[in-house]
């Protein structure tokens, strides 16, 4: 288990009951988490500064919020500036727990002593991307989703970041489409979801479609890749099973590693967030030890 534990604008203030209770910037969010299945030491709901809550009753669902949230407000996480806003389905437009991944890959990009080539696949709203690009990379931001694209777009900006492509389209014809342009990239991240369907009306479930699709994604890998990371936020999905995937598509060229991701809580326990697995190229190994 990795957990983020360098934010300053975020944190997880009490967990139970099926809920999460947060500060975001001045701003207290209650919302539901699946993975909370123990009970809270107090009632979150009686939270004196609450100012937003997701609720699911009634079958539906949707955010009850004081009249002073504001539409969308900043949060920054060391030095990149992010945009919040109250979203469908329970998000807000940041995984805090994504800055264990963060850190990493913009570390990797960092000391690779060159020209980085990253292809962000399933990239939401772009807090990846923004730190692959500030850390020097050139970033492709692929998401089907225009109004994810637009606030990637949004976000890049507010940080002065103007090295990322952007595009919208269905990520498995995207890279069906490079495949055959010949394109290559020496980093590839993605982040695809537990289900969903394409533009078409394509089926996507992660268990039955990630294996091969990481197989085809593997064919865009420079001769001198750096990194492929794949984040799962699947329910017992474990961290090996992505270790397992990209051992058997990508090969014995550099080192293999899985996580589950975390975030600490005011509580003093972590609260668990997912999983990744990551290929770092034995070039980059071979590097850094040169200079060592």
């Amino acid at each position: 288990m990795r957990t983020a534990v360098d934010w300053k604008d975020y944190g997880v203030i009490a967990t139970g009951g099926g809920e999460k209770l947060e500060r975001w910037g001045g701003v207290v969010l209650l919302r539901p988490d699946p993975q909370i299945i123990w009970p809270a030491r107090t009632p979150l709901r009686d939270y004196r500064n609450i100012s937003a809550v997701y609720t699911r009753e009634g079958g539906g669902g949707g955010w009850e919020s004081e009249p002073s949230v504001p539409a969308e407000w900043q949060v920054s996480y060391k030095d990149m500036k992010l945009l919040v806003r109250l979203m469908g389905f329970k998000h807000t437009g940041v995984f805090p727990e994504q800055a264990v991944n963060w850190d990493i890959m913009s570390g990797l990009v960092k000391g690779a002593g060159r020209g980085i080539n990253a292809l962000n696949l399933f990239a939401y709203t772009g807090a990846a991307s923004v730190s692959l690009a500030a850390a020097g990379a050139t970033v492709t931001h692929v998401d089907a989703a225009k109004n994810m694209v637009e606030r990637a777009g949004e976000n890049a900006r507010l940080n002065g970041i103007d090295n990322i492509r952007y595009i919208i389209d269905d990520c498995a014809k995207f890279v069906a489409r490079e495949i055959k342009r010949g394109r290559r990239y020496d980093a590839i991240l993605m982040d695809p979801p537990s289900y969903g369907r394409g533009p078409s009306g394509e089926l996507w479930k992660l268990e039955d479609n990630l294996f091969s699709f990481v197989s085809e994604c593997v064919k865009l890998l420079s001769d001198d890749p750096l990194f492929f990371l794949v984040n799962s936020y699947t329910t017992g999905l474990q961290p090996t099973v992505l270790k397992n995937i990209l051992q058997l598509n990508v090969g014995g060229r550099g080192e293999f590693d899985a996580y589950g991701l975390g975030l600490p809580t005011d509580e003093g326990i972590v609260l668990p967030c997912g999983a990744s697995g990551i290929f770092v190229s034995g070039n980059k190994r071979a590097n850094k030890e040169k200079k060592q």
